[in-house]
């Protein structure tokens, strides 16, 4: 997806059907409020958009860290905003309630966690990689949203994912393996302009966060799966 001055990475998160609405999120609206704002308002601005965006040898040259976290609140287009937002909301207020019984008293603070710290981690390969290339650029909150996603997968592990292209269904833990080898593999690729490497990483930060805030997760998804 092309920019003006070199390639455009699109982060664009997987493409999902039939997720149940669930309780009122306050934190996850915030967030999709915030982001389809900012989104709109950068694609009428190029100048707005072009100091959101990740570009890596900026960062490095200029000591713009903002763009780190920035770039997860523009978009590519239409179509890259609405899939990722979907994606939020359907299911970031699943687990935004979940964390209520899991971190009571500090639910909010773990939520933003999760997410904002998805945007960072999910980063980091991508700088490495490209800090020397001024060509380089990248938008979207999939890294963050692959961090919702996978954290949704550990507490379900069996409830069914549907896509676009294969409405039947999958349990969440088989899509989860399938979507990390996927994005693993296109991105040792790198023949597209997808950054496979914020999904990778993004959806590895979930799973890790989840753990770290609750150990008995693990034990909790091995015990789905064994009743399965």
């Amino acid at each position: 997806m092309g920019a003006a001055g070199g390639r455009l990475a699109d982060r664009t998160g997987p493409h999902l059907l039939a997720l149940t609405l669930q309780s009122h999120a306050p934190i996850t609206l915030l967030l999709l409020c915030i982001t389809v704002l900012v989104s709109v308002l950068a694609f009428g601005n190029q100048r707005l958009f072009s100091e959101l965006l990740f570009e890596p040898f900026v960062i490095k040259a200029r000591g713009q860290w903002h763009r780190f976290v920035s770039h997860a609140f523009v978009h590519s287009g239409w179509p890259h905003l609405l899939v990722n937002m979907f994606v939020l909301y359907g299911f970031g207020q699943y687990v935004e309630r979940e964390l209520l019984l899991i971190a009571p008293g500090a639910s909010v603070l773990a939520f933003a966690s999760l997410y904002l710290g998805g945007i960072l981690f999910s980063s980091v390969a991508g700088y490495k990689r490209h800090m020397h290339d001024p060509n380089y650029r990248a938008v979207g909150a999939s890294g963050a949203v692959s961090s919702v996603l996978f954290a949704y997968i550990l507490l379900t592990p069996r409830n069914e994912i549907s896509l676009v292209f294969f409405p039947q269904g999958l349990p969440a833990w088989v899509f989860g393996a399938l979507y990390l080898a996927y994005s693993w593999y296109m991105d040792k690729r790198s023949q597209d302009n997808v950054a496979h490497d914020a999904h990778f990483y993004g959806a590895v930060f979930g799973i890790v966060f989840m753990i770290v805030i609750d150990p008995g997760i693990v034990g909790r998804f091995m015990q789905q799966l064994a009743g399965a």
